[in-house]
């Protein structure tokens, strides 16, 4: 039986019979099948049946039955009466004969009718319960008046609603009034959405029949009115206003139950006027019966199996698993299809009724696959799908247009019939603009079955070409579109009509489109119908199951054959029935809705609900295939560069098939009509950066930082690499700002709409303006805000005259006249609202609320009025803040970047930024604006990572340097507090930022009296020594010959080496307070290495710092300018010892030019000497001919190790000397030539000084005599007595010429190379004085000179500052943890060093050897520190102390330490007049000691706090009128000017309190009478009194005591636990900011609509102007909606490692207390918001893999209990078996995470990466990492040994595994994985 005669209408919508909703089997065939026959008549009266079931009789019935006839069901009887709206009885709702149990349904319904009860009809969404009403109502040939609820119905939509007409307001009865004055049936549908005070209204008037209405009329209970009638006239009722309620007015309601399902409760007393009946499903049976009659062509027993599967999902085990009821009524439908199509899949027919896939998570996806499993409907072989449309004909069938339509399916061709739209229509395939794809041909014959029966949603990611497919499907049946884009606040009256004024003032009823295009037969596109309120939508379930529809102004859409047999019976015109307002819905009217799919297991309401689901046949539009994919760009954009769109391509593709939440959110935003925007640009710009344009589309700059790594990782995994390029542009205002321009440009011309994404205040603004101006276009601007509505972005109603006028919004304007919009703070507006512009930008199409409408191709305006077409030249430009914390706007790059060209828009790089600022600020110093350009792109990097929340942009210093500008004697340090004040109550933020800027040397928060330099001690005077005399001798020639030999180097090498470079923070020194240090920096030791070397290298202004350690070797470089230093490991060059104890020692000396750059490495112990390239990257071993051992004992078997030593006073001429300690030869390198020179010397060696460069100081070994070595200045072999060794005598004055007496001879520690100049001379020894000198420093003497040393001949002059004792030498004696051997001897280092140019001996020592006492006051305990930098000053005679600050750490190796150096700094000198020292630690500080140098540096200083801070600032009026102002009194003046301090009487004193004078606290003005002034203190004027800081400070500790007394904690352990909490107050501080910023988004206030106060609701103007009261809008808390789910708390657990290996390591790197400070971090984070994140801490070990540190339900209250959790914690790791139980452990944890229910889970676990000790494999990890895709789990590796980490995290997923190597980061690490995914989605 072919479809069209099955049903005498055309519509594909079910006839009544055939939907159990309207009633049951057709009785056709149900004669036959029934067992006991249960003939259902609907006839005259027959013979009785003897049968128990009731039966529908109608007693005497004619053509239409009179009044007097009587309707029988069963044994109830009801008389009928003659309608007087005969037009408003349902038609065609009853079938032939109904099923049994709508008969038994029908027949209680009249018992309560008879009885005059109200009754309730409650049960599972679906048109069942409405049927049943109708099908009543048409028995008993009752008037209907309908309405369906929302949450927008008011009471005005139930009882009254004023309409103004000709000038007056007038009262329109509504519904209820009408159904009651009229003797009606109110139904009443969908009691559930409505909100709760509404319904009340109607209490009375169910109960009593009464109502007081709002004109003033009373409606009273029909049998009051009539006993009143007894006694008054009529004439006198209505004078009172009393109306008759009809005895047949009752009210039918139609609910779904709550809880069950989503709504509001019943009002109790709403509840009891109500008799209630449950209408559940169809019985089994009846539905059997109705699917059999439909699909005749399918097998009986596929129909009851798929019948028993539709009905375990409706059962109750069903729905306490959580799954959704199966829309039972979409069945007829689906086996309709499958009754034209027998070969379909039935599994596939089912994913269109109950998309489970989509809708359900894991569980919930097995439960109905194992129950298809059980009806054995799952697919099989044979099963198949439809393939594609073949042909289209088109049919006029009653003037309906029809299409039929060939679809191929297995081969065979079927053709159904469907409805078509009025166009003509086209074939399948001649669209140019779609480009045909197996899969969307698949689609389109798909939809085109479901839309033979039933509306259709298409349900599809962002972008993925729903309306594309739409528009086509429309073309190809000849439909016109209708677009309507949903938003979340759309009400039920958007949806339907609005109000509008007519020209005369009264108002009317505008239809909406989805109305229109009812009547005309459109296909309405509901677009983003996941985004509208489920209440909302309820209005349109009417129209979606029975095509019907009543609307606000009271007219009825009916069905076309409802309607045409309405017309027959009452033989009316179609004229007669409008005026009636009653019209039919055209039969080919169909909606598609398109939504996007429903995020399982998120905590928002899932949008796809029981009732949704009945509403449409759903279709999942999968994203492309890759290869269509690749059709579809390549048809498209026919030219784009293959290779890029191959990578492009499997680079999407590789994220959208990864199972990791965070690439699934980026691949979202790679939706198919990204890679579309990206292939059109690329084939326009074919040499543009693909990277670029990925990172561009993904907004990656403003990513969380998981996301970013992850995005990065994978784009290097499809080895997409970035490159730049540099645009030759005008230089107008800074280059970067010029790129983004250009790239905003190319996308404009593409035609594109623009998205500008940035922090505030980078510019987005200026940016958008140039561009506009440079393109010389006009602009419309529009800035949205938190109340921005739909109305106001397109038009903004006003009343004149009583009118509504319509003004164009800049939107609108724009539009009409091509302008550019620039639409500014997108992301400020509810993103419901930035949704309307998704259509007008995709489909070119947008209704205004006037009725008028936009659309882009003039070609369909042809007749129609109300149409503005859009300017060709129109442009959208969007600016919106970055999306997230901590601008918490709305994501608006989230909903609609797709539709964007989207770009990121930056602070400036520093070059610009700095270019830029030159131009605000010409006259502030460069190296202010150097300063605050790197201090703001420090505090932006630490935005970015989170650490601070708010991002500093370009905004602010460009406004400080406005400042600086125009205030230039201001200084810095004060005026960027007018940008960080508003941090100054914040701590922790008010900590980093002030330690930020003083890193940059931006001194805020010091005053200019801050200066704390050295104290100076007086130097003792100088003492004559006596003479130097050089070979002058008299007993015999003290001048010996040495012979020299020249051999060419023996070079091995070179090997290329591995530099690798590392970022340096300099940190500047003077940011508090002025001292000598000047700045610092930190180099990245190991924890055991240990400095032994230092030096810098002078080259052309730039110098550079070598740093040598040796355990392991390696070598650590930096110029001192730059941002990165470098590192050179030679563990390999230098390998250690097996046996024995090595301790190498090694050191450096840096070349000079044309070497640049290189630097020599000597060993002294195995004397191997290096020749290191830095910038060429090689490496060269230089074999030196020092004499070879002959005893070939090799270097670990020696007694006492021999030292080989290297001088390298002249590295930077590149020649160096070796020699060997107690050896007899010297041996000159010359680096250049590639020579050394061997000179043999008669003695043995103690020390080598090179005083000159052809002078040479030697010492002897034993005897400690001095020699001198002249040699010359290029050596050749030719001559054998080039060198001559003389003896130096030193000879004391006291004694005569000749007599010698015992000298102890000391060993200068340092001569100096170069000579004093003459001036610096002259001052030292105090008497006018030119001649060759040298200083040396030595133990017993500050300083020495020796003038006429080393050029003259004649006795040398020695003069001398003696120590009052000399500089003890501290033994270095191993203790016998180094085997048995004592070694004892000076440090190798004596850290002294001579600055020629400032007359400066420095050196270090150790703290014992300084005068404390004379340094620090008494009582002040001197620091810790590393040493004392001590400076002679032979300038000014004085002696400084400078104390270096001890290191961070120690190397544990604290005797191999002292044998470097007695303190734990080196010193080196930096340049003329400053040093550098290297302290244990690594931490490098450079210092000023040269005077002058000091005090040009404090000026500038001073400069930069600013002078005027401490100046007294006046109020002053300059008046011009002659009279004199009264003034504070001058005093009178002393005639003897005395100096006066204080006081109030004399003037010109210095300074009392409030008279005049210089300097005091409060005069009026400044006299100088010449006195010195007395100041009181900069400090005494600020400072608090003493004892109000010592009672502070009492209260503190009181306060203190008090608490560890109430939790019972020691202060001990009060001291421990400060340990590990203090390390992580500030992660846990901006933490907890961010949790409450984000429990503060979730409380927002929303709008509540129809208040009675308020702002005007401008969508009610109207309703205002009839005078209505509740028009207005106001904010307020949303009450949840009811039956939400309520939010489930986050779930969070902790895994950390507490084996043995964290304890063993701990004292390495600190893992184990690292954990625990994470502990810590955790738990005082999430303290007080268990409600929202419930966390536990599982511990793993080698014990057991699940070890309960904080149990779900025992969070740990106070400190003390945390403490106990620690200290379990460390035990645990202390006694515990080896072992490693990572992978368990995290398996464990993800398992056991989920069995709770929760919002989210989170799994982060802690351990050291030694899996491959325990062989535990990477991919295994890997795999329990993402083992269940419901939870995030995160992996943090502490610390390792070797690359471990580094080599695991490769194989592990990205973004999910971090590696702290510096446990420090832990915490914040912990702090980035909370910020970029807990907070994403809250």
């Amino acid at each position: 039986m072919d479809v069209g005669e099955r049903s005498h209408h055309h519509a594909w919508f079910l006839n009544p019979a055939r939907d159990r909703g309207r009633t049951g089997a057709a009785c056709t065939q149900s004669g036959g099948h029934s067992p006991r026959n249960e003939r259902c008549e609907y006839s005259k009266r027959s013979p009785s049946i003897h049968s128990t079931q009731p039966e529908v009789r109608l007693l005497h019935a004619g053509a239409g039955a009179d009044s007097g006839d009587t309707v029988s069901i069963g044994d109830v009887f009801y008389k009928l009466k003659t309608p007087k709206n005969p037009e408003l009885v349902p038609q065609n709702y009853i079938s032939e004969s109904p099923a049994q149990s709508v008969v038994q349904h029908l027949r209680w319904i009249m018992q309560k009718d008879l009885l005059g009860q109200d009754v309730f009809l409650i049960g599972p969404p679906g048109p069942f319960r409405r049927s049943l009403a109708m099908q009543y109502l048409e028995l008993t040939k009752r008037e209907v008046e309908y309405i369906a609820l929302s949450r927008d119905t008011t009471e005005t939509d139930l009882k009254q609603r004023r309409e103004i007409r000709a000038g007056t307001a007038f009262y329109i009865d509504q519904c209820a009034v009408r159904a009651a004055t009229e003797g009606r049936t109110l139904i009443l549908e969908g009691l559930e959405k409505a909100e709760r005070n509404v319904l009340p209204v109607l209490n009375n008037l169910l109960e009593n029949r009464e109502m007081q209405l709002e004109d003033g009329r009373f409606l009273m209970s029909a049998e009051r009115y009539d006993k009143l009638l007894q006694d008054h006239t009529k004439e006198e009722l209505d004078a009172w206003k009393i109306v008759r309620v009809s005895e047949n007015f009752r009210v039918i309601a139609l609910g779904l139950p709550v809880p069950r399902y989503f709504g509001n409760p019943l009002d109790p007393p709403l509840r009891s006027r109500f008799q209630a009946r449950d209408i559940y499903f169809l019985p089994f049976k009846d539905q059997l019966k109705l699917l059999y009659s439909v699909g005749a062509n399918v097998s009986t027993e596929k129909i009851s199996q798929l019948l028993s599967f539709a009905t375990t999902l409706c059962s109750q085990e069903s729905s306490t698993l959580g799954l959704p009821d199966f829309p039972i009524d979409s069945l007829s439908a689906a086996v309709q299809i499958l009754d034209s199509f027998p070969v379909m899949s039935i599994q596939h027919i089912i994913q269109w009724l109950y998309p489970y896939t989509l809708l359900l998570g894991h569980e919930g996806k097995m439960a109905v696959e194992g129950v298809l499993k059980r009806f054995e409907l799952q697919d099989t072989e044979s099963s198949l799908l439809p393939k594609e449309i073949v042909r289209i004909e088109r049919t006029i069938d009653n003037h309906v247009s029809q299409a039929h339509v060939t679809i191929q399916v297995a081969g065979k061709e079927v053709t159904i019939k469907v409805p078509a739209g009025t166009r003509p229509l086209s074939q399948p395939c001649t669209s140019d603009k779609f480009i045909q794809t197996l899969s969307h041909k698949q689609l389109l014959a798909e939809m085109m079955q479901s839309h033979m029966v039933k509306d259709i949603c298409l349900i599809g990611g962002k972008g993925c070409g729903k309306t594309v497919i739409t528009k086509n499907f429309a073309d190809i049946l000849g439909y016109n579109i209708e677009p309507i884009m949903l938003y979340q606040d759309m009400t039920a009256r958007d949806l339907l009509q609005q109000r509008y004024t007519l020209p005369s003032g009264d108002t009317a009823w505008r239809s909406s489109p989805l109305v229109t295009a009812a009547l005309e037969g459109k296909l309405v596109l509901l677009d983003g119908i996941h985004r509208v309120n489920a209440g909302t939508l309820a209005v349109l379930q009417r129209l979606i199951h029975d095509r019907e529809l009543s609307l606000y102004d009271g007219s009825r859409l009916l069905r076309e054959d409802r309607y045409m047999r309405l017309k027959e019976e009452l033989q009316m015109s179609d004229e007669q029935l409008q005026q009636r307002s009653i019209f039919p819905v055209h039969p080919s009217f169909r909606i598609i809705a398109l939504a996007e799919p429903p995020v399982i297991g998120s905590s928002a309401q899932q949008w796809l609900g029981p009732e949704f689901l009945t509403m449409f046949f759903f279709h999942h539009m999968k994203p492309l295939a890759k290869n269509e994919e690749i059709k579809v760009i390549k048809e498209m954009v026919p030219n784009i560069p293959q290779e890029a769109l191959e990578k492009l391509l499997s680079f999407t593709h590789k994220l959208r098939s990864t199972q990791d939440p965070t690439a699934q959110s980026l691949a979202a935003s790679l939706s198919t009509r990204q890679l579309l925007r990206i292939s059109r640009r690329l084939s326009r710009y074919p040499n543009e950066n693909l990277h670029g344009a990925v990172m561009k589309a993904c907004l990656a700059r403003f990513l969380p930082s998981l996301a970013r790594s992850a995005l990065q990782k994978t784009l290097a995994d499809a080895t997409i690499l970035s490159y730049t390029k540099l645009p030759d542009v005008l230089f107008y205002d800074n280059v970067q700002h010029m790129v983004v321009m250009e790239d905003m440009l190319k996308d404009f011309v593409l035609g594109e709409h623009l998205l500008l994404v940035g922090n505030q205040g980078v510019g987005k603004n200026k940016v958008v303006d140039r561009f506009l101006h440079l393109l010389n276009r006009p602009r419309e601007y529009i800035q949205l805000h938190r109340d921005t509505t739909v109305q106001t972005l397109t038009l903004q109603p006003s009343v004149k005259d009583g009118l509504i006028v319509y003004e164009d919004s800049p939107l609108v304007k724009a539009v009409k006249l091509g302008h550019v919009l620039v639409v500014d703070e997108a992301d400020k507006a509810p993103t419901n609202v930035t949704c309307i512009l998704k259509t007008l930008v995709e489909n070119g199409e947008m209704i205004l609320a006037d009725g008028r409408r936009i659309i882009a191709n003039s070609a369909n305006v042809s007749g129609r009025e109300n149409v503005i077409v859009i300017h060709p030249d129109f442009r959208m430009i969007v600016l919106a803040n970055r999306p997230g914390f901590p601008f918490l706007g709305n994501d608006f790059f989230g909903t609609l970047g797709d539709i964007f060209s989207c770009h990121a828009i930056d602070n400036p790089k520093p070059h610009s930024e700095l270019e830029m600022l030159k131009q605000y600020g010409p006259n502030v110093p460069e190296p202010i604006l150097q300063k605050l350009v790197a201090a703001f792109g420090e505090l932006r990097n630490l935005a970015d990572q989170g650490v601070i929340n708010y991002p500093y942009s370009t905004r602010e210093v460009v406004n400080i340097v406005k400042h600086l500008q125009k205030f230039p004697t201001e200084g810095l340090a004060s005026v960027v507090r007018n940008v960080f004040d508003f941090d100054s109550y914040n701590n922790d933020m008010r900590e980093i930022l002030i330690n930020t800027l003083h890193k940059y040397g931006i001194p805020m928060g010091a005053k200019p009296t801050n200066v704390q330099l050295a104290k100076e001690l007086p130097l003792p005077e100088q003492t004559f020594m006596g003479y130097w005399t050089i070979g002058q001798a008299r007993n015999g020639m003290q001048k010996f010959l040495c012979a020299a030999e020249t051999h060419p180097i023996d070079v091995k090498g070179p090997v290329s080496i591995n530099i690798e470079e590392y970022p340096i923070e300099r940190h500047e020194g003077r940011f508090l307070n002025f001292t000598e240090e000047c700045a610092s920096w930190r180099l990245p030791l190991g924890e055991v290495n240990i400095i032994c070397d230092i030096a810098v290298s002078h080259e052309n202004g730039e110098n550079t710092l070598y740093v040598a350690t040796c355990n392991p070797i390696s070598l650590y470089f930096m110029n001192m300018t730059g941002k990165n230093g470098f590192f050179v490991d030679f563990f390999n060059v230098f390998p250690r010892m097996a046996s024995g104890v090595w301790q190498p020692f090694v050191t450096v000396a840096p070349l000079g030019s044309p070497l640049k750059g290189q630097v020599v490495l000597h060993e002294e112990q195995s004397n191997v000497t290096l020749l290191l390239d830095t910038t060429g990257r090689a490496l060269h071993r230089l074999v030196l001919p020092l004499e070879v051992t002959s005893k070939k004992s090799s270097w670990w078997s020696k007694e006492e190790g021999e030292t080989y030593k290297m001088c390298k006073e002249f590295s930077h001429k590149n020649w160096l000397v070796f020699y060997k300690e107690n050896g007899n030869s010297l041996v000159v390198l010359d680096v250049l030539e590639g020579r050394t020179h061997t000179i043999s010397l008669p003695i043995n060696l103690k020390t080598v000084f090179l005083v000159a460069e052809d002078k040479w100081l030697l010492v002897e070994s034993k005897t400690n005599q001095k020699y001198l070595l002249t040699k010359p200045a290029h050596i050749d072999s030719v001559d054998p007595g080039a060198c001559q060794l003389y003896v130096l005598k030193e000879e004391l004055p006291s004694a005569g010429f000749g007599v010698t007496q015992e000298v102890n001879f000391s060993i200068p520690h340092k001569i100096s190379s170069d000579q004093l100049s003459s001036e610096h001379l002259s001052t030292a020894v105090g008497q006018k004085i030119a001649s060759p000198n040298r200083i040396l420093s030595d133990e017993n003497n500050y300083a020495t000179i020796v003038i006429g040393f080393p050029d003259l001949m004649s006795p040398s002059e020695v003069y001398s500052w003696k120590r009052s004792s000399p500089l003890e030498k501290p033994s270095v004696t191993d203790t016998a943890f180094y085997g048995d051997r004592k070694k004892s001897g000076t440090p190798r280092q004596n850290n002294c060093m001579i600055l020629i140019d400032t007359n400066q001996v420095v050196r270090i020592v150790p703290a014992g050897q300084v005068p404390l006492k004379d340094i620090y006051p008494k009582g002040v305990t001197p620091p810790q520190t590393a040493g004392y930098i001590e400076v002679t000053d032979l300038q000014s005679k004085k002696l400084r102390y400078i104390p270096i600050p001890s290191a961070d750490s120690l190397s544990p190796y604290t005797t191999w330490i002292s044998a470097i150096s007695d303190t734990d700094a080196l010193v080196a000198e930096w340049d003329k007049s400053s040093i550098v020292t290297v302290d244990m630690g690594g931490r490098v500080r450079l210092w000023e000691t040269g005077l002058e140098r000091l005090q040009q540096s404090l000026m500038e200083w001073r400069n930069m706090i600013g002078q005027d801070s401490d100046r007294h600032v006046q109020i002053t009026i300059e008046r011009d009128s002659g009279k004199d102002v009264s003034s504070p009194k001058h005093g009178k003046e002393d005639p003897d000017n005395q100096p006066h301090v204080g006081g109030n009487t004399w003037a010109g004193g210095t300074g009392g309190r409030d008279t005049a004078g210089l300097g005091g606290k409060g005069g009026p003005y400044r006299l100088d009478a010449g006195h010195t002034v007395y100041q009181v203190s900069e400090a005494e004027k600020d400072a608090v009194p003493e004892e109000v800081k010592r009672a502070a400070r009492e209260m503190g500790q009181k306060a203190f005591q008090q608490r560890l007394k109430e939790i019972r904690m020691s202060e001990y352990d009060a001291a421990t636990y400060e340990r590990f909490s203090g390390a992580v107050r500030r992660q846990v501080h901006s933490l907890r900011i961010i949790l409450d910023n984000l429990q503060a988004k979730g409380k927002e206030r929303q709008w509540l609509r129809h208040q009675a106060t308020g702002e005007l609701d401008d969508a009610k103007i109207i309703d205002g102007l009839t005078g209505e009261k509740a028009i207005y809008k106001r904010r307020g808390d949303l009450e949840p909606q009811v039956g939400s789910p309520q939010q489930k708390p986050k779930r969070l657990r902790l895994v950390v490692d507490v084996s043995g290996s964290m304890y063993r390591f701990n004292g390495v790197d600190g893992r184990l207390e690292r954990s625990m400070e994470a502990v810590c971090m955790v738990m005082e984070a999430f303290e007080s918001y268990e409600e929202k994140f419930k966390y536990d801490i599982a511990g793993h070990s080698g014990d057991s893999h699940n070890i309960d540190i904080v149990p779900i339900n025992k969070i740990p209250k106070d400190n003390k209990q945390r403490l106990e959790i620690l200290k379990t914690m460390h035990a645990h790791s202390q006694f515990c078996m080896s072992g490693d139980n990572t992978l368990e452990g995290t398996k464990h944890a993800i398992k056991e995470i989920v069995k709770e229910e929760a919002d989210e889970y989170f799994v982060i676990v802690l351990s050291d990466a030694n899996l491959s000790r325990y062989g535990i494999h990477p991919a295994k990890f890997a795999q329990a990492l993402t083992s269940d895709p419901q939870v995030n789990a995160f992996a943090i590796f502490i610390g390792s040994l070797g690359d471990q980490a580094a080599r695991l995290q490769k194989t592990l997923p990205a973004g999910r595994s971090f590696i702290a190597m510096d446990t420090k980061d832990i915490p914040q690490i912990l702090q980035q994985i909370f910020t970029s995914t807990l907070l994403s989605s809250v």
